[in-house]
């Protein structure tokens, strides 16, 4: 599987595969400065835990190269990580990828050398993200029955990471094993990550996919003939709590119902030390807009608010197994830090 081009350095600019446009437009944005970038995760043009990690390193180059050379170089260039820390509280791998930077950026002597270290970390977190998609891609196919049929929510594929996936990656390495079927995809909505994002990829592949309305999962589910069900996460608490796209947890319950297996696909990077359980992660909500307005028209009365949760906490319980570039666990205190 050839990677997605979702993020590229070019010289002194990032560009990003713009995910707002897709599937009907394949046209890409280039940040030149820090405050650009931002606008570009907050409005989900870069989205997926990963994918916005890694944006948020190279983001920090950006940052370094647009502060002015001074005594309070460090300090003013810290004030534009903070800045990108404020995009998107739910996904842990932001503020993982930041805070890398932010030791390089004050154990740096000069200007020069901020940018330089801070880059070079930059293409090796990007670089990192790739390996451990393919080892996630593995150890998930291995759980694997011959001929089956998957049910993903959202999207967890290469435009929410350097340009694999997550789950994605699991059914890319069935594909290629073989083992595959077909695969269903949850609409994942308001925004429709799952139709308009994970269906454009797996169509692209050459992967067969359907998509159904998110109402209609626990009903196929019920049917039989969902072997598995696989999701990413933007955040995994230390006894296996974890955060997805809004609609991961009636999932859960559904596949609990229905005796199916449910694996969370995630990478070390998206596990918080800090988090003891899912009560410890911040819930994102996102505007009114993203409810009162689809594909250019109104549909919720003036005056009526709104709900919009951007992410749900599944318990452990209900997870199968968490896969990692580590292998298959329970809750990441199975592994060695």
């Amino acid at each position: 599987m050839k990677p997605i081009p979702t993020l590229e350095w070019r010289g002194n600019s990032l560009r990003l595969l713009d995910q707002r446009l897709l599937p009907g437009e394949e046209a890409y944005i280039d940040c030149t400065a820090t405050q650009e970038l931002a606008h570009a995760i907050r409005t989900l043009a870069v989205r997926g835990a990963p994918a916005i990690g890694i944006a948020a390193a190279y983001g920090s180059v950006l940052a370094a190269m647009e502060t002015p050379d001074s005594a309070n170089f460090t300090i003013d260039c810290t004030a534009f990580l903070d800045l990108l820390a404020s995009t998107r509280p739910t996904a842990v791998n932001l503020f993982y990828c930041l805070d890398i930077q932010r030791e390089i950026l004050c154990s740096s002597p000069s200007k020069e050398a901020a940018i330089s270290s801070m880059l070079a970390k930059a293409h090796s977190l990007r670089e990192d993200d790739l390996e451990s998609s393919r080892a996630m891609g593995r150890f998930g196919a291995d759980l694997l029955p011959d001929h089956c049929t998957l049910l993903t929510h959202c999207n967890a594929g290469g435009l929410a990471t350097a340009g694999l996936g997550t789950a994605l990656s699991v059914i890319y390495e069935a594909h290629s094993r073989g083992i595959l079927s077909s695969v269903f995809a949850d609409e994942t909505r308001p925004l429709l990550q799952g139709s308009r994002l994970t269906a454009w990829e797996l169509n692209k592949a050459g992967i067969a996919v359907k998509v159904l309305p998110d109402s209609a999962a626990a009903s196929l589910l019920r049917t039989g003939i969902i072997d598995a069900v696989l999701t990413g996460a933007d955040r995994v608490a230390m006894n296996g709590d974890s955060a997805n796209k809004i609609g991961t947890y009636p999932l859960a319950l559904a596949a609990r119902e229905a005796g199916v297996p449910f694996y969370i696909v995630a990478p070390v990077s998206t596990f918080d030390r800090c988090a003891a359980d899912g009560g410890c992660i911040e819930i994102e909500e996102r505007g009114r807009e993203e409810l009162a307005v689809a594909g250019g028209r109104k549909i919720l009365p003036d005056g009526v608010n709104v709900y919009n949760p951007a992410f749900d906490v599944t318990p452990a319980r209900l997870i199968t197994s968490i896969i990692c570039e580590k292998g298959v666990i329970s809750t990441p205190a199975d592994i060695e830090w």
